[in-house]
């Protein structure tokens, strides 16, 4: 699947919204439009090397357990994830979060995620299933969530947790 990027701007300082998405447990509150049933793939959480496996809540999606796991943590402005999923986990995906200051109390929050099929057959799922547009749609939606919970402190879902504990 071709890159797909959403943003949105949050009234929060660059530093607190960074502090909450290198939490990769917080994903899960937010990101419930995309992905379901986190499992964190390690106790810490937090910083380069923690992940989560979750499952895909595209439709026509037969094996749609992924995870993701952060590669670069670099504070405050930038975090990317690698990760795989698919039918024996061969299609490879590319999760990257930039934030950029727009004010003292202000973030830009951009969401880009690609995903690499190797096999003609996966591609021809992906299409077929629509899921560059499902993606855009969700992303949309779990952006605008992440925008809720930082600024109202409100519409929070479950945080992942090791083992579903």
């Amino acid at each position: 699947m071709d890159s797909v990027t959403s943003s949105v701007t949050i009234a929060k300082p660059r530093e607190e919204v960074f502090e909450y998405l290198a939490d990769i447990a917080n994903h899960a509150e937010f990101m419930d439009a995309l992905f379901g049933e986190w499992h964190l793939l390690r106790v810490d959480s937090y910083g380069r090397g923690a992940g989560a496996s979750f499952r895909s809540t595209g439709r026509l999606d037969r094996f749609g357990w992924g995870s993701l796991t952060f590669a670069q943590v670099d504070a405050p402005g930038r975090i990317v994830a690698v990760g795989e999923g698919g039918k024996y986990n061969r299609i490879k995906s590319r999760c990257e979060w930039t934030l950029d200051a727009e004010g003292p109390a202000s973030t830009r929050v951009s969401l880009e995620y690609k995903t690499e099929a190797p096999l003609p057959t996966d591609r021809i799922m992906e299409t077929l299933a629509g899921r560059r547009g499902w993606f855009k749609r969700g992303a949309r939606k779990s952006l605008g969530r992440l925008r809720t919970i930082l600024e109202d402190d409100r519409d929070r879902g479950t945080r992942a947790t090791v083992g579903g504990l």
